[in-house]
């Protein structure tokens, strides 16, 4: 019997969606690509996630590497305005709190970088949680099986008693293969199919 959900934050409990986000503002899928791996792709983004590199530092970094193929002014924009992308999914949130007062406990599982964590921490919704790990506190990040074992350890849970929502295949396949149940988050509706397939009945 499940007790545990553990939420993904990027795609799940806030907006997150590079692509679209470049080319709402730039319109031009080969500069998209370009953009892409000058930032959300670089080598930065993940020592970012993984908090082995500052902001200042990653910024700096990204910013020489654009001016090597004339994208200065892209990935400035970028850095600029990415974060206001990190909307809430009210959703999300709704069902988070439907699972509590249900008597389950939720948890987060997330890469992200420590300054955009300390935004997330102070938003109305993140008391919800029980507890959680972040890729930039533990140098680890998602698929790698270490930073899913060290949230289970850190928080005590049962593999057989916890599921894992990510948006990403990939993170919800490294679940699966550790025996954690993993649901792939698409949409709110078929984000609540998989729980009531997992026997969670919310509403």
């Amino acid at each position: 019997m499940y007790k545990n959900v553990i939420f993904d934050f990027g795609g799940v409990v806030v907006d997150f969606n590079p692509r679209n986000f470049l080319m709402d503002r730039f319109m031009n899928k080969h500069a998209e690509e370009i953009v892409y791996d000058l930032t959300f792709g670089s080598q930065e983004w993940q020592d970012l996630d993984r908090g082995t590199i500052t902001r200042a530092v990653a910024n700096r970094t990204m910013l020489e590497n654009a001016a090597h193929v004339n994208r200065e002014f892209e990935v400035r924009t970028v850095i600029e305005e990415w974060a206001s992308m990190l909307r809430t999914k009210k959703t999300t949130v709704k069902i988070m709190k439907e699972l509590k007062n249900a008597g389950y406990r939720v948890y987060y599982l997330t890469n992200i970088s420590t300054d955009i964590m300390d935004e997330l921490r102070q938003r109305d919704w993140f008391a919800l949680f029980d507890g959680g790990v972040a890729s930039c506190d533990v140098h680890l990040c998602k698929p790698e099986p270490e930073i899913y074992t060290t949230l289970m350890q850190k928080c005590n849970l049962a593999y057989d008693e916890s599921i894992f929502v990510d948006d990403s295949k990939i993170n919800a396949q490294a679940a699966y293969n550790l025996g954690i149940t993993g649901i792939l988050y698409k949409n709110p509706k078929s984000f609540l199919r998989a729980l009531n397939a997992c026997g969670i009945q919310l509403g």
